[in-house]
């Protein structure tokens, strides 16, 4: 460890009670430390949240962590004020009033993180008291969602950038478990890096074994790892109705499983969840909203029972499995239609440029927003059910949303708690007027006026079941009420929801008059296909590769090793052979030694390369043979030619 080192590991003990770091952490720390925008690739589950919170408690100031896990928000800061440090968390599940309070105890208390949805950042008034703190340090997880050519791009992330130009002496820390060369370039382009800085650590999982199966009968090989492979585990399926099917399929044959998809509620999801935690359920079959900010350890098999669109979701995924560094599996199965289907789900993912016209269109009556309104809008949007009655994928739902949110028309946020929310948008006057005339809807804006304040100039939270029982009517009643009051222009509402939202970038125009650039769409398909050529790639390697190794070099690794623990690495090892970029790798340590000291002897080379003696061997004798060095003495030396 450098300069830092000692005030450090003083910090880590009196806060986390640790003797010390992993491998690779004190190396960010630092660099954060000296004020240098730093973008870490490190995998999920190995310590990031370590990297911002050290150093945040070695300075003054706050630091702002943005994330789009809202239950991983209300997580750190439980765990943070747990261990005495002051935390809280900004999202659309909070009033008003808790959000000013929040943020004021940022700018006058002795908040230390503030935890923030990356659609909060566009508010007027977080931005306002974002420029009254002593920010230390800003923090974005999940950065790749930044890079609009990456694979998981978000919109919302783009309002980081902003936010950048508001603390502009602060350093940045953004973290990624996924990201190429090109997306690491993007990301630190688009947060304005003083000087490119990544580092690169822990991509191999020593622990984790890849392996891909190639059956034509998907379940009799998911059964028969899941009978060989004890603990928990998690199969992964594309489609909500899949993972119901699959589910059931176990439970016949008598495995402890349940499913998980994003159409169950939001009450369903958190049991199945904590039933799978506790292990009552030793199986989640699930689609991949299932995984993100979940900390279980001992997952020993990830089986991916139909596969990613790209090796940056399943090395995410894949990597949910061993995190605590016992050996664990991460299995692809592959039937002979897989490639065929994969190409045709890509097709289906972009319909052209006119089909993304008709899909704004399409959007914007389905919520009843009429031509010239809806700018700063929102709306509760359910993209599957959408989908299903406009007969497209979910995949070319979300790739539409993308590139109208590039061009500037509409935006698909994150799943977050909403709270119902309303303001009047007529004089108390007018608002009279229309009571007198629509006496049937009299008790419900009774209630609404009597319980709430400041629904005249702001958006104020509401709450359903309180209106109800002030107005003596169902909750259903009080919905029914407000939807009328905003298609007749006298309120905006929006629905409570724990779903994403459709935000209008701005008034809706006729489909005629949206504009998505020609480039911007060719290069999101482009980047989609590339995406998914690797994808097949890693699952087509031979004999002669590594699956750890494709994906460290996949994502930039220089020094990418053979993790001797895949299915193809450990066919060779029980057949005695090297695959020609380990045999090189020995080869090439054998020169080196020669060159620099002459001479090197076997028990060097053996301490000097983590392979096996009799691998070492194998390549000191085919290089023997081919006159290229000789023994003497006991070592080698360069033969005389």
């Amino acid at each position: 460890m450098g300069h830092y080192g000692a005030e450090i590991l003083a910090t880590l003990k009196k806060w986390w009670g640790y003797e010390g770091l992993r491998n690779g952490q004190g190396e960010v720390i630092e660099s954060v430390l000296n004020g240098r925008d730093t973008l870490v690739l490190m995998p999920t589950g190995g310590g990031k949240s370590l990297l911002y919170q050290v150093p945040t408690m070695m300075r003054e100031g706050v630091c702002i962590v943005v994330t789009p896990l809202v239950s991983l928000m209300k997580d750190q800061v439980d765990q943070l004020r747990q261990r005495g440090m002051n935390a809280v968390a900004i999202h659309g599940g909070l009033s008003p009033r808790k959000i000013d309070i929040a943020l004021d105890n940022c700018v006058y208390g002795d908040v230390k993180f503030l935890y923030v949805a990356p659609e909060r950042l566009g508010s007027e008034v977080f931005r306002a008291r974002v420029s009254k703190m002593k920010v230390s340090l800003l923090a974005v997880d999940e950065a790749h969602c930044i890079s609009q050519w990456g694979y998981d791009f978000r919109p919302s992330y783009l309002r980081i950038a902003e936010l950048r130009r508001l603390v502009p002496d602060t350093p940045v820390l953004a973290l990624t478990a996924t990201a190429t060369v090109q997306v690491a370039e993007d990301i630190m382009r688009h947060l304005a890096f003083a000087e490119p800085n990544v580092i690169r650590h822990g991509l191999l999982r020593p622990n984790l074994s890849y392996v891909v199966r190639k059956v034509d009968d998907k379940v009799e090989q998911m059964c028969r790892i899941l009978t060989n492979v004890e603990g928990s585990a998690i199969v992964y399926v594309r489609l909500r109705e899949k993972s119901e099917k699959v589910a059931e399929e176990l439970k016949k044959r008598g495995f402890a499983a349940e499913f998980y998809h994003a159409g169950l509620s939001h009450t369903e999801r958190a049991l199945r969840q904590d039933e799978w935690q506790k292990e009552k359920v030793r199986v989640m079959v699930a689609t991949n909203a299932f995984g993100m900010g979940i900390n279980k350890g001992n997952v020993r098999a990830v089986i991916h029972y139909d596969m990613c669109d790209s090796p940056e979701a399943y090395y995410q995924e894949a990597g949910r499995a061993g995190r605590d560094g016992v050996r664990s599996y991460a299995v692809l199965l592959m039937d002979s239609y897989e490639k065929a289907n994969a190409l045709k789900r890509l097709e289906g993912a972009f319909p052209g440029i006119p089909a993304v016209k008709e899909f704004y269109d399409n959007v914007c009556s389905s919520l009843m927003v009429a031509y010239g309104e809806g700018a700063g809008v929102s709306f509760v949007f359910n993209e599957y059910k959408f989908a299903e009655q406009h007969k497209m994928s979910v995949s070319a739902v979300r790739n539409c949303f993308k590139l109208l949110a590039q061009s500037g028309y509409l935006m698909l946020t994150d799943e977050s708690d909403h709270s119902a929310r309303m303001r009047f948008v007529v004089s108390r006057e007018d608002l009279y007027n229309f009571r007198e005339s629509n006496r049937d809807v009299e008790e419900v804006m009774l209630a609404i006026l009597r319980q709430y304040e400041g629904v005249f100039t702001d958006f104020r939270p509401i709450d359903i079941e309180n209106i109800a029982f002030h107005a003596h009517c169902e909750e259903s009643r009080v919905v029914e009420v407000l939807r009328t009051l905003w298609r007749k222009h006298i309120v905006e509402y929006r629905p409570r929801a724990t779903a994403p939202m459709v935000m209008f970038l701005c008034d809706r125009v006729p489909k005629g008059d949206v504009f998505i650039a020609p480039e911007v769409y060719r290069m999101r398909k482009e980047s989609a296909k590339v995406r998914l050529e690797a994808m097949l790639n890693y699952a087509a390697q031979e004999d002669d590769g590594c699956r750890s190794r494709f994906l460290q070099q996949y994502f930039g690794e220089r020094e990418a090793t053979e993790c001797g623990v895949c299915d193809l690495c450990i066919e060779r090892r029980r057949e005695g052979r090297l695959s020609p970029a380990r045999e090189e790798e020995i080869a090439r340590t054998v020169r080196e030694e020669i060159a620099l000291n002459g001479s090197v002897e076997a028990s060097v080379l053996a301490r000097k390369i983590n392979v096996a003696p009799a691998d070492i061997a194998r390549v000191v004798e085919k290089l023997t043979a081919e006159g290229e060095i000789c023994s003497v003495g006991g070592g080698f030396v360069k033969k005389n030619r």
